[in-house]
């Protein structure tokens, strides 16, 4: 697979990401596709030549492979991390669907006729919605994958030596993993490094989410006073007419006053 082609696609993320999905770019980069490239791919090129069982029974190491490793390593990294980059590609897909919309609105109606989007990169709107969305989804593809590995490989770890005993094995054989230590070594630092994505993933989502809060409430608060101010200044209007009338109001309702002329009478 050309990782290059997918790190130029993704290069464009960080223009819209915040200071939180830049570092989690850059730690996916770095200590997940390099470590991949470079170490993971070299470390697992050799599992099945070196699987070793103690026994000439024909077909008894392939299958007693088969029942340990239903799934590669590599392969369950690879699918992880196509897996938690692709909605970081949605995002870069909708700014682009609001670029285009953008442009044929000035096509249409001129550059005098007002924008649709005043930046269409800024997190508003259905944008601020797709990027919470790939947040919440790289986060649970990260833990589904975490749980995936601990399910199949417990503790994340493997074994020196695995005790098999699927047919046609005729007894239970020992079966030997190549280099266990170093393959554990990688594994422990995946882990590591997704649990860390996890986190930066839920820290963004927190910061996304407060922020957005706080904006409604001070818009909350300018409608509030706005509408106050309103209401002010039409009861001084009001005050205002009247004053400036010729008429003046009766101080007293008629009944007072009449029973006012009646005692000076």
């Amino acid at each position: 697979m050309n990782w290059g082609i997918f790190e130029g696609l993704l290069s464009g993320v960080n223009k819209y990401s915040t200071a939180f999905g830049r570092i989690w770019l850059s730690l996916v980069f770095i200590f997940r596709v390099m470590v991949y490239l470079v170490t993971a791919e070299r470390v697992w090129s050799d599992d099945h030549k070196d699987f070793d069982c103690n026994t000439r029974q024909p077909g008894c190491s392939n299958v007693c492979y088969d029942e340990f490793f239903p799934v590669s390593h590599v392969r369950l990294w690879a699918l992880q991390l196509i897996l938690v980059t692709c909605p970081s590609l949605l995002v870069v897909m909708h700014v682009a669907y609001r670029e285009a919309r953008e442009k044929k609105h000035r096509e249409a109606v001129g550059e005098d006729g007002g924008r649709l989007y005043p930046n269409p990169g800024k997190k508003r709107g259905g944008l601020w919605w797709t990027y919470v969305f790939s947040l919440v989804f790289k986060a649970s593809i990260d833990i589904i994958f975490l749980y995936m590995f601990h399910s199949i490989y417990p503790k994340y770890t493997l074994p020196p030596v695995v005790k098999c005993h699927a047919a046609p094995c005729p007894n239970i054989v020992d079966c030997f993993i190549s280099k266990p230590s170093e393959k554990n070594i990688f594994t422990l630092f995946m882990v590591a490094t997704a649990a860390v994505c996890i986190l930066l993933n839920l820290v963004e989502l927190a910061y996304l989410v407060s922020k957005r809060c706080r904006e409604c409430l001070a818009a909350r608060k300018a409608r509030a006073a706005s509408a106050s101010s309103c209401k002010q200044e039409d009861l001084l209007s009001g005050d205002l007419i009247f004053l400036g009338s010729d008429t003046h109001p009766p101080l007293l309702p008629d009944l007072a006053r009449d029973y006012v002329k009646k005692t000076i009478l």
